[in-house]
């Protein structure tokens, strides 16, 4: 576990967490809300990829799910962030990006970061590109899912962020 504050630490998702993840997941009103069920599994087959902050009496406030990607080993693709409502402005969501960036760079060898960010989700375009910044790293843009793609109705399309190379430790 890493200490974030005093009463925050973050440290990997259990199974145990995964309605609470879902539940952040949903109550964000930004994320595309998973099935429960996912976030269980997610919870058990990808906690050695994910991080989760849990306040002082081991609740969970806040979470990272992501995944190595199968055929680039040294791709950790972060598929979902997002903070409770009460611990929002913490910098609790940079602090679990660092957080599993060290760790699967140390446990896996990951030196790069991806995820997506819809173009209207200015918040998750500031915490990955001043991530990318506090890194030294390089951020290259280019849309991976255009619009006309998403079966379900109208979607925006999904922007890859490519972030890397990563070293062991942010600057300052």
């Amino acid at each position: 576990m890493t200490a974030v504050q005093a009463d925050l630490q973050i440290d990997r998702p259990r199974v145990a967490d995964g309605a609470a993840l879902w539940r952040i997941a949903k109550d964000s009103k930004v994320l595309d809300v998973n099935s429960s069920y996912s976030y269980l599994l997610w919870c058990r087959d990808f906690a050695a990829t994910s991080a989760v902050a849990r306040d002082r009496h081991g609740v969970p406030v806040g979470f990272v799910t992501g995944y190595v990607r199968p055929d680039r080993p040294d791709t950790l693709l972060v598929w979902q962030v997002a903070v409770d409502e009460a611990y929002r402005g913490r910098r609790l969501a940079a602090a679990m990006l660092d957080g599993l960036a060290a760790r699967t760079l140390a446990e896996c060898g990951t030196t790069t970061l991806e995820t997506t960010i819809s173009p209207d989700n200015t918040a998750s375009q500031r915490l990955f590109t001043s991530f990318a910044e506090r890194h030294g790293a390089g951020l290259e843009r280019e849309v991976l899912f255009d619009t006309d793609e998403f079966p379900d109705g109208p979607h925006e399309p999904e922007v890859l962020y490519r972030i890397g190379p990563l070293t062991d430790r942010p600057r300052g």
